[in-house]
């Protein structure tokens, strides 16, 4: 039997981690509901339905600040999309226990790579890049196929994307992250909803902690320094990272 109190204590953590990083929905909350003993499908494809509430939750604090960059949110969503549905498909071809690695392997990849200052010169051409709407497109259809494969609303590729390609500051990251998966996260949920992927009762109970917990960190994040939420948000993603694909790979 899963503890549903700790699965509504998980949604707030995460949710507070979404709504300041705009990335957790899903890359934070698949690890922890395993380790609260739900099966590896069900604990990549339950958060879903916190996820895409939780989204328009924060969506609703960045948007308020103007931390949303409305035109790489669209080209990313159009790119996305269609990819999110191969992804979700192909998700019956590998194996659960090997998503839940591949997510841990990933968000300490991202995590090293957030870390790396990036210089004048590199900023430069994140710009330029940002302004080629085929390199936009590009990178959200990878960020796409990866999660809807993953189950995952595609912020820990999102915001590393944005920050590192495109050049956008950290909390426009976060809040363009957050608009791109509320629309991302509807056909990934959708199916695997129909592939009967998702504990339900886990789903809402998730839910009930991570949606006001999403605003309530979407609302702190402008209060604190750009450079600062960056370095945390690596940080974060190595140390949880680690923890984790050890946790996997020694305990289970």
């Amino acid at each position: 039997m899963v503890p549903l109190p700790l699965v509504a204590i998980g949604g707030v953590a995460v949710g507070v981690l979404f709504g300041l990083f705009g990335v957790g929905g899903s890359s934070f909350a698949t690890p922890i509901l395993a380790l609260l003993g739900v099966p590896p499908l069900m604990a990549v494809a339950s958060p879903l339905p916190s996820t895409l509430a939780s989204a328009f939750a924060g969506l609703r604090g960045y948007a308020r600040q103007k931390h949303v960059d409305w035109r790489v949110a669209r080209l990313s969503v159009a790119g996305g999309l269609p990819a999110t549905i191969v992804g979700s498909l192909l998700s019956r071809v590998v194996g659960g226990e090997i998503l839940l690695i591949v997510s841990g392997l990933v968000l300490a990849i991202v995590g090293l790579r957030v870390l790396k200052p990036l210089s004048d010169e590199a900023g430069a051409q994140a710009a330029r890049r940002r302004e080629n709407p085929w390199i936009v497109v590009g990178g959200a259809v990878g960020v796409g196929i990866l999660t809807g494969l993953l189950a995952n609303g595609g912020g820990f590729l999102l915001v590393p994307l944005f920050l590192l390609v495109l050049g956008l500051t950290m909390p426009v990251s976060a809040g363009t992250s957050l608009a791109v998966i509320a629309v991302l996260s509807i056909p990934t949920l959708i199916t695997h909803a129909s592939l009967g992927q998702i504990d339900w009762p886990v789903a809402l109970t998730f839910a009930a902690g991570s949606i006001p917990a999403t605003y309530l960190g979407s609302q702190l994040a402008p209060r604190i320094n750009a450079e600062r939420l960056k370095k945390a948000f690596g940080w974060m993603l190595i140390a949880f990272a680690v923890y984790f694909v050890v946790w996997q790979m020694t305990i289970r």
